[in-house]
């Protein structure tokens, strides 16, 4: 579909409660908050239905697995119906007994349901049990047409890899979202957390440079404890533009909504002076499909 030379996309940064209508309240009310300030396009953090769980293995945490549609997209696409607003949303996501993944949705500014992404990038370190709770995604990369712009989605560990970020741009993305869940442990926080925070910024960064697309990284706030001394997020959402500079970050211990206006001419500017596009050599890279080139 055709598209303004411009879009605005609307970062909700939120902490979440143990009780799943709680975050849906509180997540409706900041896709209209951000709507008012002009948001076409609203993405909510990773797992935004409840705390993030995935700090121990638990059998019984299972149970908060939901069915995709379900109750929660039901109501994330009457919020984007009732504010005229593309919704991204993050669940977890109940496909059978023993299959659950970690899926995006997304719903257009009508409320209709577009479609899913299932989280490829499982991480498996202390506090961050993923491998327990999600089968690896089989959707492939997705990206949905939508009324305000072509979205991408990608979500959290997916940040670490340009692969993700480089296929879902040739897929024809001008934004790539990642609902995120992403923090300090206090223990490391002294001596490893300016470069653990560093790192993940200047990655999803160098994703938007190299692919001269805007990218938006959408963070949950707030200590949660789960196990050990528990998780410190450390909010600081933000948009990076297809150059790679920073347009906004949200602080690091609030909840907030934070609204960017992306211009596709820039971008469009972007790609012809840094002509990565042109200048890949995509027959010599047959050695990416392997696990060590060796």
């Amino acid at each position: 579909m055709a598209h303004s030379d411009t879009f605005r996309i609307g970062l909700v940064q939120m902490g979440c409660d143990a009780d799943r209508e709680t975050n849906l309240a509180k997540a409706e009310a900041a896709i209209a908050d951000a709507a008012k300030k002009g948001a076409q396009i609203v993405c909510l953090p990773e797992l935004f239905t409840g705390p993030y769980f995935c700090q121990t293995e638990e059998h019984k945490y299972f149970d908060l697995a939901e069915p995709i549609p379900g109750p929660s997209t039901d109501r994330l696409g009457k919020a984007a119906k009732a504010n005229g607003v593309v919704v991204v949303g993050s669940l977890f996501e109940r496909r059978m007994a023993g299959v659950y993944h970690n899926t995006a949705t997304v719903h257009d500014a009508d409320g209709s349901f577009l479609g899913i992404y299932r989280k490829m990038h499982i991480p498996h370190d202390p506090l961050f049990e993923e491998k327990f709770y999600f089968t690896p995604g089989d959707t492939g990369w997705k990206v949905f047409d939508t009324k305000y712009a072509k979205v991408g989605t990608l979500v959290c560990w997916d940040q670490w890899y340009p692969e993700a970020a480089r296929l879902t741009a040739l897929m024809g993305a001008e934004v790539i979202f990642y609902p995120t869940a992403i923090g300090w442990q206090p223990p490391e926080k002294a001596e490893y957390g300016e470069d653990q925070h560093a790192a993940w910024q200047t990655s999803m960064r160098g994703h938007a440079i190299a692919n001269g697309v805007y990218v938006a990284a959408v963070n949950r706030v707030g200590h949660e404890r789960f196990a050990q001394q528990g998780i410190e997020f450390w909010g600081q959402s933000f948009v990076s533009a297809p150059t790679g500079r920073v347009l906004k970050v949200a602080s690091v211990d609030r909840e907030e909504v934070i609204v960017i206006e992306c211009d596709r001419r820039k971008a469009e500017d972007t790609r012809r002076h840094w002509p990565f596009f042109r200048d890949r050599r995509i027959d010599f890279y047959a050695g990416l499909t392997k696990r060590v080139a060796d």
